[in-house]
């Protein structure tokens, strides 16, 4: 049996035996550690590997290294072995440049030398590297083949799927010769994009999320009627309570529209959260909160729309889009919200071909030498022009107000003020939006002297306030003028119950005006938008519930 390879580069002889020695102590029975003396002999050995078909499970890199640095290595070593997890060496002196450094590029952590005792400094970071690594597998991504046009919004809408919900895959464009092959192999033509080819042959033509789901193998099906708690939404909040409901014995199915992870999913990089001083890809820490929740022993639905939400009697159901329904004891409502549209002409009739919302990281190799443009002012939008800045030409940032300041995390503020190519345009909007088949040009408007003028654009990514979704909840629970959910203390009326409320206590903090459907996360009115609040609002939720069902 082929072992992985855990693959270490320094400069200093002596540091690069000791590493060596290090990792053979701990992963030697199941990985084969190689060692390098400079970063030219480890991309020649990372080139026969690959050639022998051995795969790479991590890769770390001394940063101070004579004509080429660790960064500089890992971005080519990254062509090579894209999945393999990555990690600087660095002396103490050199920690800012470092994390700078892994601001930008999509490096895993990084080491301070020396790291003794390995138990406590070297080990945790290299099993975290593992486990990112086992997550994510080494298998061919050949597997999965996905044809399109990248004008194609459909297209747009099946790629962006497939990444948020982390299926391995392998896209082909109807502009390559392998990708026309592949149309006439599945009997397809150019008008039938998107087309999907799983690895057993089945061909699904320009297929809806749920059949993606359904022929990749995500689960859409629950597997009982009746649970103890349903969690719809699964974005931080979702998450969060999925796994403290599971791990607390609760029956719980976690059901979720298109991906879990939310916006939160989307974020090239979280620096700001707990536990993840080097920052942690959005995609990294759902992928580990849902494996985290099914560990547990919660269930996870993807691509099902929930349309309805009633009570019967003590039960509280959910009714989806296709007719059915499921019951529970109680529900938690974690659906977040959703980027508001932007309101200029050309923007509708061009979203999926050029013009985006939220980040689409899919979208970034694609942006490679282009004039790229992102709407917003707040994290997210700062998050997505560090990522794109490393694909494009240049990113500029279109901020409608005065300033960052006020809508920015200041940490992100100056990586945006140390990048180069990143351009910040104040006081700016989008007037309108141009291009025949895809996107090709914005006009853009400064508010402060009416000027007007138009630019070439690749791709306008946008990140505008927030729209909670809940509109399908009708009047089945109460919602304040912009949509958000009412709950607990904000239900009160001079400090009196609701109307209507049907027991003898007050609504719990996070309990919505109908009892047994309670709210967490960016959906909850006057909620905290950040990941970490959400996160605890989920857990937190998990108790009341229990609280709930013990005075029923």
């Amino acid at each position: 049996m082929i072992k992985p390879v855990l693959l270490t580069v320094d400069d200093d002889p002596g540091v690069s035996r000791a590493v060596a020695r290090d990792l053979r102590r701990r992963y030697g029975e199941n990985y084969r550690v190689v060692r390098a003396d400079s970063a030219a002999q480890a991309l020649e050995a990372l080139r026969e590997l690959k050639l022998r078909g051995e795969p790479v499970a991590a890769m770390l890199a001394d940063y101070r290294m004579p004509q080429m640095n660790g960064i500089e290595f890992l971005e080519e070593a990254m062509d090579i072995f894209p999945l393999a997890r990555r990690a600087l060496l660095t002396a103490y002196a050199d920690t800012d440049a470092a994390i700078q450094a892994i601001n930008v590029v999509d490096v895993d952590h990084y080491l301070l030398k020396p790291w003794e005792p390995p138990e406590e400094k070297l080990y945790p970071v290299v099993d975290a590297l593992i486990e990112m690594w086992r997550a994510l597998g080494d298998r061919p991504v050949e597997e999965t083949k996905l044809v399109g046009h990248r004008w194609s919004s459909e297209s747009y809408r099946a790629r962006d799927f497939l990444a948020r919900n982390s299926v391995p895959y392998r896209w082909y464009s109807v502009d390559e010769s392998e990708g026309r092959r592949l149309l006439d192999a599945a009997g397809a033509a150019v008008e039938d994009v998107p087309v999907l080819i799983t690895a057993e042959g089945a061909v699904l033509r320009n297929p809806s999320d749920a059949e993606i789901a359904a022929a990749v193998g995500l689960s859409t099906e629950p597997a009982a009627d009746f649970y103890d708690l349903i969690v719809v939404g699964a974005g931080p909040a979702g998450l969060g309570a999925a796994v403290y409901g599971a791990s607390e014995g609760l029956r719980t199915v976690l059901v979720e529209r298109a991906a879990t992870g939310g916006q939160a999913g989307q974020s090239s990089r979280i620096e700001n959260y707990l536990g993840f001083p080097d920052g942690v890809s959005g995609a990294q820490l759902t992928d580990r909160a849902r494996r985290q929740a099914q560990k547990f022993g919660a269930e996870v639905l993807s691509a099902r729309e929930v349309i309805g939400l009633q009570a019967r009697g003590s039960a509280r159901i959910v009714r989806f889009g296709d007719g059915t329904e499921l019951t529970a004891h109680a529900i938690i409502l974690a659906t977040g919200v959703s980027y508001r549209t932007l309101e200029a002409p050309g923007i509708a009739e061009l979203t999926g071909r050029g013009v985006y919302y939220g980040s689409a990281m899919t979208q970034g190799p694609s942006c490679e030498g282009e004039d790229v443009y992102i709407v917003g002012g707040a994290n997210s939008a700062g998050q997505a022009a560090v990522f794109f800045s490393r694909y494009a030409r240049t990113v500029t940032v279109l901020v409608r107000g005065a300033s960052l300041h006020s809508s920015m995390s200041h940490y992100l503020i100056k990586q945006l003020d140390g990048i180069d190519n990143i351009i910040v345009r104040t006081s700016t909007v989008v007037g309108a939006a141009h291009g025949a088949e895809h996107l090709e040009k914005l006009t853009l408007c400064d508010r402060s002297s009416g000027e007007e003028n138009t630019v070439p654009a690749g791709s306008l990514f946008i990140f505008i306030g927030a729209a909670p979704r809940t509109e399908w909840l009708g009047e089945a629970v109460r919602r304040d003028s912009r949509g958000f959910v009412l709950t607990g203390p904000d239900l009160l009326i001079d400090g009196r119950r609701p109307p209507g409320w049907p027991v003898e206590r007050d609504p719990y903090y996070l309990e919505s005006s109908l009892p047994g459907v309670l709210v967490a996360g960016d959906a909850r009115a006057e909620s905290v938008k950040r990941v970490a609040s959400a996160v605890g609002e989920g857990a937190m939720a998990v108790t009341l519930v229990h609280r709930y069902l013990e005075d029923r």
